[in-house]
């Protein structure tokens, strides 16, 4: 459970600094990489631990990176429909189970 809670607080992290800018045109691209590196950083601090004690607690490298991608997507929904104000479309719940799906088998023993 640590690492799941550790991959969403990064995913939060990766999510505002990867999109966090793009409402702010007025601030120059220098600046919005600078300030996406800095908040990147703290994604990082999440990231690296939740990895590791994933794997040494049973994860594989596979169950790590397709874990992150579902948490990745849930995040910038949120983000997207609460901070960019875009439309949720039903293809999206379509391309989310069949990635739920895709978890599914790779957690499947």
């Amino acid at each position: 459970m640590r690492t799941i809670l550790l991959l969403i607080c990064s995913n939060v992290f990766m999510t505002i600094a990867w999109y966090g800018h793009l409402k702010q045109q007025q601030v120059p691209l220098w600046k919005a990489i600078a300030i996406s590196w800095g908040i990147a950083f703290f994604e990082y601090c999440l990231m690296v631990p939740a990895n590791r004690w994933g794997f040494t607690n049973g994860f594989t490298g596979f169950q790590l990176k397709m874990t992150q991608e579902v948490i990745t997507l849930v995040v910038f929904t949120g983000f997207a429909m609460f901070y960019l104000h875009e439309p949720f479309h039903w293809r999206y719940l379509v391309s989310f189970a069949l990635l739920l799906g895709a978890v599914y088998f790779m957690f499947k023993k």
